[in-house]
């Protein structure tokens, strides 16, 4: 199963951010025993590429991404520890380049019109969307949609369980990204059953 459809068949890409490995493999655990199995570490704390390099050395069943991947050589970092795919905030030449060349995915940020062309002429159709409910969220994307009709979106920033189904019944929509899987109040106090509640209750909505 290549990567995009495994974003389409789970349809939710949870954000994990840890300052632990071991605390970033407990998140991913957790996803995946409620029903996901796709996950995006971001590249926020010091020892992120440890988390994510663990997370693809204890755990074959999830399919781990690099998020927050700002530079081609954090793109080339993360794909060395495994990444199946990589995500950034916006658009970079080199962090595209350095992914096509290795041929994993990659998903850059988009905000608007621009960026989705500049997008698209790289060679790439499958775009995040971010900040989705700062740059307009549903109907935004409804709109961007009727214009580039061969992107897929990913919107990220704003997404949560009242939402998503809106989101998620949009035809251009892969998967919606989103940190409400993974609060920090739960990781903090080692919670992970509610962040196994969370996913299970983001794959019924998704169901529906």
């Amino acid at each position: 199963m290549s990567t995009n459809e495994a974003l389409e068949s789970v349809s939710i890409v949870p954000l994990v951010q840890a300052d632990k490995p071991e605390t970033a493999v407990s998140i991913a655990r957790a996803l995946a025993a409620g029903g996901l199995n796709v996950v995006e570490v971001l590249f926020r704390t010091d020892r992120a590429i440890e988390g994510l390099r663990t997370i693809v050395d204890e755990l074959p069943g999830v399919i781990a991404g690099a998020g927050t991947v700002l530079t081609a050589e954090q793109a080339q970092v993360a794909i060395d520890c495994g990444a199946r795919f990589v995500v950034s905030p916006g658009i970079d030449r080199g962090v595209v380049a350095t992914c096509q060349k290795a041929g994993i995915p990659v998903y850059p940020g988009t905000y608007t019109p621009t960026d989705i062309q500049a997008a698209l002429n790289l060679g790439l159709q499958t775009v995040k969307f971010f900040p989705a409910s700062v740059a307009g969220g549903v109907p935004a994307i409804k709109a961007m949609a009727s214009v580039f009709r061969n992107v897929k979106f990913m919107p990220t920033g704003g997404v949560n369980t009242s939402n998503l189904a809106d989101y998620l019944s949009i035809p251009a929509v892969i998967a919606c990204g989103g940190s409400w899987l993974t609060p920090a109040g739960a990781i903090a106090s080692g919670d992970f059953d509610r962040i196994t509640r969370l996913a299970e209750e983001a794959v019924d909505i998704a169901r529906l």
